[in-house]
């Protein structure tokens, strides 16, 4: 089950009540939280494509605590100008 950010799935997270933080590539707060089942993924992927993301990918980060954190959709190219690389 897909738990859109609010203030109790916030807190749901917090308590580690919900295994996995649902992230989008350049925000700052999180999508959302889930269970990390098969079907959470799958229920992604439909929202996904009623938006018509076709081919979603799915970054997904294995947290020491048993937690992760998945970022959807691609990663944005860094900008070395902005990172300081230069």
């Amino acid at each position: 089950m897909i738990r859109m950010y609010s203030d109790e799935s916030l807190s749901l997270w917090n308590r580690e009540k919900v295994r996995v933080q649902l992230l989008l590539p350049g925000q700052d707060r999180p999508m959302g939280y889930c269970d990390g089942t098969d079907e959470d993924e799958e229920e992604i992927r439909r929202m996904a494509r009623e938006e018509g993301v076709e081919h979603l990918s799915i970054h997904k980060k294995y947290l020491k605590t048993g937690r992760e954190i998945w970022t959807l959709g691609d990663m944005p190219e860094l900008d070395p100008l902005v990172d300081g690389d230069e």
